[in-house]
Parts: structure tokens; sequence; C-alpha cells
């Protein structure tokens, strides 16, 4: 079976939801698929340098093939006449593509080239139907269903959803659709690190580690998670919190948190680390006691699932899409979008070590069996296969 996946940009500057593709690719062809992926140079909004990747040429790699098209006109916006020129000429070689965004100028436009040249697709809409996501831009976006998404979704083989949540949720215009829910998958760190990285850091050793390690935004619940973690300093409890991410498409936003740690009693008990990757992810991941990201909305939460898989529970809100699996499977504490609510849950966490580590032993086994990307790609090819 020969698949196409269409994503406008897998740089890590745009975060987990557009890098997953680099996580289903090779799971599908190690599963027997021929698997495809074109996107764009794009490497962020706010005049960052393109990727240094070559362009329009298949690159080999995991067993895929992957090719990157220079973002023109509209570099903004992750636009790339020449991917679409491409799209038109090969769409007939393959069985369905896979296209990961709504909202997105050529996601957009690819799904109309799809319908044109009698290509099935799937549409992944990456949380952009959540009601939530939805006020952003209010106008514009109406506009942009009425124009042009209305007609993609209606086209759609199948909607992508990565949680039964999101599903529920989401807005369809009118549209009935397909659903299709699979989760996202994570890879499985099986390397013990050492924690030298940590000290370099300044990072405690012998003191409950809190962390939050995704994108610095508004929606992730921030201006929750400060003032709780300043009222369980003034009632006596001893941690110390790592903030692990950042945001090139908004750094004035990034700043203010950055500030507000600054001037707040906070500063002598956190460490703030820029964005990780790497070795120094890995050291985090298995340093933390907890895990925690009360997000007003997440349509799957990419970074939780990372963190159970390496054994940490989890301290999320019930907007985070996937609490009900964290819920269910006592990876963790679930609340409200509410400082009380998460002092409470946090407090509850760090007054009882042994009860943390068993719903961080929980979490791992929840996420290694249900979030393998060897097992989401078993799914995904049998729902190729049945599309």
């Amino acid at each position: 079976m020969k698949i196409l996946q269409i994503v406008p940009s897998i740089s890590l500057v745009y975060g987990g939801p557009s890098q997953m593709v680099l996580g289903l690719a090779p799971a599908l062809a190690k599963a027997g698929a021929e698997v495809t992926v074109i996107t764009t140079d794009s490497n962020g909004d706010s005049g960052q340098k393109p990727l240094d990747v070559p362009l329009n040429v298949p690159i080999k790699q995991d067993g895929y093939e992957i090719i990157y098209f220079r973002c023109s006109p509209f570099r903004r916006y992750k636009f790339s006449l020449d991917l679409l020129k491409w799209l038109n000429i090969h769409a007939h070689e393959y069985d369905i593509a896979h296209i990961h965004a709504l909202f997105s100028p050529v996601s957009s436009a690819a799904a109309t080239v799809c319908r044109q040249k009698k290509l099935p697709y799937i549409l992944r809409p990456l949380g952009t139907l959540d009601p939530a996501d939805l006020q952003k831009k209010k106008q514009l976006k109406k506009l942009y269903v009425e124009i042009i998404e209305r007609r993609n979704l209606a086209g759609a083989t199948a909607i992508h959803f990565t949680s039964e949540q999101e599903a529920k949720i989401s807005a369809r215009f009118g549209v009935t659709t397909r659903d299709l829910v699979i989760p996202l998958g994570v890879i499985p760190q099986q390397k013990k690190v050492e924690n030298t990285v940590l000290s370099q850091l300044g990072i405690p050793q012998g003191v409950p580690l809190i962390l939050f390690m995704s994108r610095i935004e508004p929606k992730k619940g921030l201006n929750l998670l400060i003032p709780a973690l300043e009222k369980l300093l003034v009632s006596g409890n001893n941690f110390h919190f790592v903030l692990a991410g950042t945001n090139p498409q908004d750094p004035d936003f990034e700043q203010k948190i950055k500030d507000q740690m600054a001037n707040s009693s906070l500063r002598s008990h956190s460490t703030i680390t820029g964005f990780v990757t790497g070795e120094l992810k890995v050291s985090l991941l298995q340093a933390a006691d907890l895990f925690v990201l009360p997000s007003y909305y997440e349509n799957f939460g990419i970074a939780v699932a990372e963190a159970m898989v390496a054994g940490v529970p989890v301290v999320i809100s019930d907007q985070v899409h996937i609490w009900e699996q964290v819920r269910d499977s006592e990876s963790g504490w679930v609340g409200t979008t509410e400082v009380e609510s998460l002092v409470e849950l946090l407090q509850q966490a760090l007054q009882n070590p042994q009860e943390c580590k068993r719903r961080g032993l929980n979490a791992q086994n929840y996420a290694l069996e249900n979030f393998s990307w060897d097992a989401i790609a078993g799914q995904m090819l049998q729902a190729y296969q049945t599309i």
C-alpha cells in the first residue's frame, strides 16, 4: 500500500503535533507500507531561517522517503506552490493521503488537489476544531470555513482525531464525516542517562522535581501553575520546578512568563531551561517526580504521553483530552483549570511519594501498551485499508 503523508512543516518550532509524522511514517514502513512524506522547509513564522535540507528530491530515512519543498510564496503561512505542483503530478501513484492540519493554506490546497485527482484523503485537525481554538481569529476562520474548509471536510474519507474527547467536542460545520479515533505515539527512551546535566543546570538532587515540558503559550495554563506553585511554597512544601520549553512564535509571552518567575518566590526554587531535546530531555524526564500540564485545551497531549512512557505520574487538567485514560489507569491526578484544584492535586502528590511511584508505574505500563508507534501504525494501516 502506498501512503502519502502531507504536513505543512515538521520543524521542532511547531511542536509535537507536527512532528508526530516522524514517528508514524517509520512505524507504517515497518508494518509493510510504502510511505512518502511531503512537507515544506518552514522553520518558524517570525523570521527564522528555513530548514537546511535538500529541496524537491526524495530523501530516504528509516524505511520511508521525505520530500521538502520551499515555502513560496507566503512563507509566513507555510505555503508552497512547488509542493502542490508535485502533488498534482504524483497523486495518482498513491492509494491514500493523510493530511495533517486544517486552516493551513498548503493543507487546504492539498485537500483540493486530492479531490480533483480522486485520491482518498484523511484530515487530522490537530485540535483546530476545538471550540476554544476556533475563538482565535474567529471571523477569519468563519470566512475560511465558508470558502474552503467545509468543502475539504465534506470531501474527506475520515477525520482523524487523537482522542474520544477531541472527536466529541470538535465542530463539524454541518458536515457529516466518518470519525477515526487513533491516538498519537511516543518512543520509549531505553537508555538511562547520567544526571550530571542536571547538576550543571543547578537542579538539586534529593528534592521532589516538578516538570513542565511543553510550548510556553497561554493555552498551557501557566497562569494557573505559577500561582499554584507559589501557594505550595507558602504552605511549606519543598520541591524544585523546571520550566522546559520555548515559543519562537510568541517570544513576548515567553519573556512575560520568565519575568513573572524572576519576580516570584519561585525564583530560588526553579530552573528555566529553554527548549530541550536529546540527552537533556531524557535526563529531565528520568529525574522528574511529577509532570504537570494544566492546559485550557489539548486535543491529545503528546508531552503527557512522553512523561507517562518515562514512568512519571502526571498532574493535568480535564481539558487535556486523554484525561479519562489518565484517571482510569490511575496514571496521575486530574483536576480543573483552577488554581486551588491544582494546589490540592500537587500537594497530594508531593506528600505521598509512594503513591507517586505507584501511579508512575501505572503510567508507564499504560503508555507502553496504548501509545506505542507499532500498535498505532497497525490501527492506522487497518483504517487505511478499510477506506
